[in-house]
């Protein structure tokens, strides 16, 4: 009996001795990102910050290039323990006026720049509120986003302008629906006169703000249907 067992056993070692690199490759493979998801026409996030939440309404129909680059960082949580470190005071106009910024450049986080999206071709405007992708030249945008506190609609895209960076403008894609108010107390921390290089001279905050976690929220409802009109008399 041993011994047909051991026989029987055979075949089946072999087996495994064969499978055993396949395996081994197979671990070595990295696995395949997930499909993206569909982007709905409205996208919700939350920012948990050391001083509160703040939640963001993205604009996927509008600006979809834009808000998917956004939910990419999200879903692959590189804007866990990311921060707020800029606040741009602007001594005009009504107060509070200016923006924070927020985001990361370390280059292990960083997924390929993105297409830009001028507030020209989206419809959208950089009104107190909106959040905007940071860049350098049109088409360098990736993890680096400002939040308006104040109506700046001279970040919108000017097509008229003779000057290529007015023309393009920056990248508005949703707004902030919940939490203005911990955005302004993360623009009011206390800023550094010395850090920041040229007109980022004295914007830097003197202890950066985290983002403990950035995640989806479920969509919102559907609206009710409108009940039908009542039968004439």
């Amino acid at each position: 009996m041993n011994r047909r067992f051991v026989l029987a056993a055979l075949p089946l070692a072999a087996l495994l001795a064969g499978a055993a690199p396949r395996r081994l490759a197979a671990l070595r493979k990295p696995a395949a990102p997930p499909p993206p998801r569909p982007l709905a026409a409205v996208e919700r996030v939350a920012l948990v910050t050391e001083l509160g939440m703040i939640e963001l309404m993205l604009d996927g129909a509008h600006a979809p290039i834009t808000t998917a680059n956004f939910l990419r960082y999200v879903d692959a949580k590189r804007f866990d323990g990311i921060t707020f470190y800029r606040a741009m005071h602007l001594a005009w106009g009504d107060q509070p006026n200016g923006l924070l910024q927020g985001g990361t450049r370390d280059p292990r986080l960083l997924f390929p720049p993105i297409a830009h999206e001028p507030t020209s071709q989206t419809g959208l405007s950089h009104k107190a509120g909106a959040i905007s992708m940071a860049r350098g030249a049109p088409g360098t945008a990736r993890a680096d986003f400002t939040i308006m506190l104040s109506d700046l609609t001279g970040f919108d895209s000017d097509p008229t302008s003779s000057d290529p960076e007015v023309q393009a403008g920056y990248a508005a894609f949703g707004n902030v629906s919940v939490g203005m108010d911990v955005v302004c107390k993360i623009w009011d921390s206390p800023r550094s006169a010395t850090a920041g290089e040229g007109a980022m001279l004295g914007q830097m905050l003197e202890k950066p703000v985290k983002v403990l976690s950035a995640r989806r929220l479920p969509p919102l409802p559907a609206p009710e249907p409108a009940p039908p009109p009542a039968p004439a008399p």
